[in-house]
């Protein structure tokens, strides 16, 4: 048997390659921008934009309902912002994770207006969030209960899937992904329906470019927590609801050789996730009042272009090939991807109100991780 060859595409960094695919050659495009490029782009999607959660014709929520049928009825994928409540710092506002997914979703749903194949948006389920343990007593910071967290995303994603939105994507801006994907994946256990579930750390998704390289406008610092990258983020995509003159830095405080554990967005390949366990560096009470780790002093909105720019044209990327692969209106082959049968799922998979619908709620129940 033939081994697997796997074809890359270098950069002029020695660690920074992207695998000849749609996603990395995408990737390389951008990685290869000039700065005016970059600029083209995000004008393409309107960044920067004041937040529209309360702009007409934005959210589905903010949507009269017709409008929302009209477009549902074109592309039936729906996008689900992800982020928390939470110490970012004095310089910073609580609700950053949040506004940071929202702002780029908004942008590329203005972009796929433009080419008739508008996504679909969804008001933020958790304004709170759950939270790591080291996150734990953080004034400011907000801890919701796992159980809350993931049966919120559940229940979220099922009064979707009733209203035949059934290509769900969560976009997340926080450390809560293990949350994220037990919700998904109890979902699909409970309820055995067929459709597109997936949950996306949209900066881990462009790591690359949250990596420090020979650019002028490059990041000095990798991604970790309200600091160099977070705070670009935030000066480009939502300036006014930062502060730089009380901006401070900070480190964390690590107990054993450095090596071991990764940062936020997995840049380094190490062996630990920075989630796989706690006790080995302090929490945020005892050595980061300041809700910092790292360096937000050296913040500027020009490093933050080249990874929105890549989130944004792989976010758009996806809507394409998943309706390419699945048109509105149609989902995965319900036999190979549930234990339910087509002519079972028939009536649930009819449009919302079309003869012979059935709503999802009078579904048979089945299965060992039924919920009583």
């Amino acid at each position: 048997m033939a081994k697997q060859k796997i074809d890359w595409l270098m950069t002029d960094m020695p660690g920074i390659m992207f695998e000849d695919t749609t996603v990395g050659r995408l990737k390389k495009e951008v990685w290869d921008m000039s700065e005016e490029q970059l600029d083209a782009v995000l004008m393409e999607y309107g960044i920067p934009s004041e937040p529209e959660l309360g702009k007409a014709g934005c959210y589905i929520q903010n949507t009269p309902r017709c409008k929302v049928i009209e477009k549902r009825r074109k592309n039936d994928i729906v996008f689900v912002p992800i982020g928390c409540t939470e110490n970012h710092g004095l310089h910073a506002n609580t609700g950053l994770d949040t506004f940071m997914c929202t702002q780029i979703l908004e942008g590329v749903r203005r972009y796929t207006a433009k080419q008739g194949c508008e996504v679909n948006l969804a008001f933020p389920p958790l304004n709170y969030g759950g939270h790591p343990y080291h996150h734990i007593g953080m004034p400011g910071t907000i801890n919701m209960p796992h159980e809350v967290v993931v049966e919120t995303l559940i229940y979220c994603m099922l009064g979707l899937w009733n209203d035949g939105f059934r290509k769900i994507i969560l976009i997340n801006n926080h450390g809560h992904l293990w949350m994220l994907e037990a919700a998904i994946q109890e979902f699909c256990k409970r309820f055995q329906l067929p459709g597109l579930f997936r949950t996306l750390e949209w900066h881990r998704a462009v790591r690359e470019f949250f990596i420090p390289n020979n650019k002028p406008d490059s990041l000095d610092t990798t991604f970790i927590h309200a600091d160099e990258c977070e705070t670009s983020v935030a000066l480009l995509m939502f300036k006014d609801m930062v502060d730089m003159s009380v901006a401070e830095d900070k480190w964390g405080e690590a107990y054993l050789p450095d090596g071991h554990f990764d940062k936020s967005i997995e840049p380094l390949r190490r062996p630990h996730r920075w989630s796989e366990g706690e006790g080995h560096a302090s929490i945020e009470m005892a050595t980061n009042r300041e809700g910092v780790v790292g360096t937000p002093t050296i913040a500027e909105a020009r490093k933050a272009k080249r990874p929105i720019v890549a989130i944004l044209k792989y976010l758009t990327l996806l809507n394409e090939q998943i309706l390419e692969a699945f048109p509105a209106g149609t989902v995965p082959p319900v036999e190979k991807t549930t234990l339910r049968t087509e002519e079972e799922m028939a009536p649930y998979l009819k449009e919302p109100f079309s003869e012979g619908w059935k709503s999802v709620y009078e579904i048979p129940m089945r299965g060992v991780f039924t919920k009583l």
